[in-house]
């Protein structure tokens, strides 16, 4: 068995409290985070390591982005992944026996749905085509990615799917070039293949919310997809809402998958 976390932490150093309540409360293996907000210099080596992760990679920057995988297992062939022209810590990937782990961090893309208005809405654009492009391969590996995609693909991944149409994590053109990249990689959703359609799913509820549990306006950002050749050893599924309730908390909760390997 595998047991993998994915969590955008929103700055390692800010909650390194909840994760280590939420290593004793799960007992992961591994635990993928972004938005780590830390250089090589400044990250919790020491902190994380006592939490029994012994092996990880990082991709860090100051202040912004940082993705990292932690892991108790021996991790192999660490690599940093650039996309778009841009060195902005956004994709890391390592390799645990025959599986291999991807964990990526696609851009936000700003408030605006406009590639003319917006910039940052053409990079996050670009960068979800670069991704379809690089995972676009014909051999039988093993793959999980997971991470914080900034795309809520289904209609039943967002609280309104008619209020946020022309929302930037939900507008058409984001959904389409996801499910590009889905579809190009043979992925198969995770989360999705133990909740099916049409149950509503939510990772993420926005800081800006004050009654996000009452009014549950939230949206699944966070995914976890697996190779075709790994779709029968997804075990079980588990999304950590109370993590969002907890004193300092990420705008994300934690994403869990149990794998039979």
């Amino acid at each position: 068995m595998l047991k993998l976390a994915t969590w955008n932490v929103n700055s390692i150093r800010i909650r390194l409290g909840l994760l280590e309540r939420l290593e004793k409360e799960e007992a992961l293996d591994v635990l993928c985070l972004q938005e780590v907000k830390a250089k090589e210099e400044d990250f919790p080596f020491d902190e994380i390591k006592r939490l029994g992760f012994d092996n990880i990679a990082l991709y860090g920057m100051a202040g912004y982005n940082g993705v990292a995988i932690l892991s108790k297992l021996p991790l192999e062939n660490a690599q940093r992944h650039d996309h778009v022209g841009k060195s902005d810590a956004r994709h890391i990937s390592a390799c645990i026996n025959d599986v291999e782990i991807h964990n990526i961090y696609i851009p936000a893309g700003g408030d605006v749905p406009d590639i003319n208005e917006n910039p940052s809405f053409l990079h996050k654009l670009n960068f979800v085509d670069e991704m379809a492009d690089f995972f676009a391969d014909e051999s039988n590996r093993k793959i999980l990615i997971c991470g914080d995609f900034n795309i809520a693909p289904s209609k039943n991944d967002v609280w309104s799917h008619k209020a946020l149409l022309q929302t930037v994590s939900h507008t058409p053109i984001e959904v389409e070039k996801l499910q590009n990249f889905f579809a190009k990689g043979k992925f198969v959703d995770a989360v999705r293949h133990i909740y099916n359609e049409p149950q509503k799913i939510y990772s993420w509820w926005s800081y800006r919310n004050p009654n996000w549990q009452t009014n549950d306006k939230g949206r699944r950002l966070d995914h976890i997809w697996v190779s075709k050749n790994m779709t029968d050893a997804v075990d079980d599924i588990k999304i950590r809402k109370d993590f969002r309730a907890m004193e300092r908390p990420s705008d994300h909760a934690p994403v869990i998958i149990t794998l039979k390997l």
